[in-house]
């Protein structure tokens, strides 16, 4: 058994004084059960927690260490920075070399303002569509997260042409009606919609390769439907980014799939670890921002120099090692996968693995998991049981079967194969 003193009792007094006793929910440990650990330190694929357990980890900070923990190319540009100064709330060289750096890579990219998480750039982006078109409508896809702002927080009514209803308290009722929501993957539920509110609706916002209902692929042409939805009704394509840029490929999931946003969403990765986020698209679109336009948007540590110091090791890197990091990538994700597969079968466990790349995400039903719906047939009592056999382990994967997995290129052969024999155990375990 892991030791658990030190966490459980920082866990204890964390709770007399943060909301649950952490600062964001996930990190409870209350979809998979018992308490969570407290991490001490991180390095390479590594994780040690303050009772000197050592995990790997298999969701590196939820996307952005893609290069492991505190790799030493983004380390010495952080310490570099600090030297001269924190912030400076004015501007720097490094954020026009990062918004040129972006645009380099981002096909559909023109232009870009940085911000200081996914949560603002998805707001943002919101808000700019919403200015740009004169419209005040938006559609979403169920089991999408975009972050906390309030446009998002808004589950399905009983069908795809019920009007969105609030999912958390604090967001009003209006903000609800101006939130249509639709199943992922499905073009004719879409299209519904922009029929019933014709002319009304600013933008359509959807991740390429959803991360947040567990790893869900688009269907072949989903995508592309969407773009020329748009493009025939004068919709704001959002795809937001924020997980998959610079994750599946240099270009994000648009250079993957071949299709391009009116504006993207950005985060995670182009920090390197530190609070950063961003959105760019055409430049017709990005002049409405002020104080180019009229659609306001500031922030005082946008653009922040540490952050910005990151971020730029950070993309360099990926630019200029792209074909070694996503081959890496790609090859331990194919590992991963075909391993833990074999086990499933092995066991007679029903089982559903959706895969690309560097991200995965094991759901325990025979159902193909194509949306959230089909996401929820999975047995969640078992995935708990796997998360807990797994963290005994030493291997930590996301506390929730509603997450998808991160990779990184510090996963090497070794650990891979602790990863397939711990799971290889943990499944022959929960089967008892």
């Amino acid at each position: 058994m892991l030791k658990r003193e030190k966490s459980n009792a920082l866990f204890e007094r964390a709770k007399k004084y943060i909301p649950g006793g952490v600062n964001s929910p996930v990190r409870a440990f209350r979809a998979v059960g018992g308490d969570p650990i407290f991490i001490k330190s991180a390095k390479g694929a590594y994780l040690y927690d303050e009772d000197g357990n050592s995990y790997i980890d298999m969701i590196n900070s939820w996307g952005p260490m893609i290069l492991g923990h505190a790799p030493e190319v983004v380390q010495k540009a952080v310490m570099d920075a600090v030297p001269h100064s924190m912030s400076y709330g004015a501007p720097s060289a490094k954020e026009a070399e990062m918004a040129e750096l972006i645009v380099s890579m981002v096909p559909s990219v023109e232009k870009v303002r940085m911000v200081n998480s996914g949560t603002e750039a998805t707001m943002s982006a919101i808000r700019l569509a919403r200015g740009f078109t004169g419209r005040n409508k938006m559609i979403k896809f169920e089991g999408c997260y975009h972050g906390h702002g309030d446009s998002f927080l808004i589950a399905a009514g009983s069908g795809v042409m019920t009007l969105g209803t609030p999912d958390s308290p604090g967001v009003t009722q209006g903000v609800a009606n101006d939130t249509l929501t639709a199943p992922y993957n499905n073009l004719e539920a879409v299209q519904q919609l922009v029929d019933t509110n014709k002319g009304q609706i600013a933008a359509i916002i959807l991740e390429p390769v959803v991360g947040n209902m567990g790893c869900v692929l688009p269907k072949p042409g989903f995508l592309q439907g969407l773009r020329s939805i748009c493009d025939a009704e004068g919709i704001v394509l959002i795809i937001d980014e924020v997980m998959t840029g610079f994750r599946l490929a240099k270009g994000g999931a648009q250079e993957v799939f071949g299709v391009k946003a009116d504006i993207t969403t950005m985060g995670k990765i182009i920090g390197g670890g530190m609070p950063v986020g961003a959105y760019g698209g055409k430049k017709e679109i990005m002049d409405f921002v002020s104080p180019a336009g009229p659609v306001y948007q500031a922030g005082t540590l946008s653009g922040n120099p540490i952050a910005m110091s990151a971020g730029l090791a950070m993309l360099h890197y990926l630019n200029d090692h792209a074909e070694s990091v996503y081959g890496q990538l790609n090859a331990t994700g194919n590992a991963l996968v075909t391993g833990i597969q074999s086990s499933l079968k092995k066991h007679g466990l029903n089982y559903t693995i959706n895969h690309m790349g560097s991200m995965y995400s094991l759901f325990f039903t025979s159902s193909e998991v194509v949306d959230f719906e089909t996401a929820k047939t999975s047995d969640t009592v078992l995935f708990g049981k796997y998360f807990r056999a797994m963290l005994e382990k030493g291997v930590y994967l996301a506390p929730s079967q509603f997450e998808s997995l991160f990779l990184s290129t510090a996963l090497g052969q070794k650990e891979v194969e602790h990863i397939l024999q711990a799971s290889d155990a943990s499944l022959a375990e929960i089967m008892k």
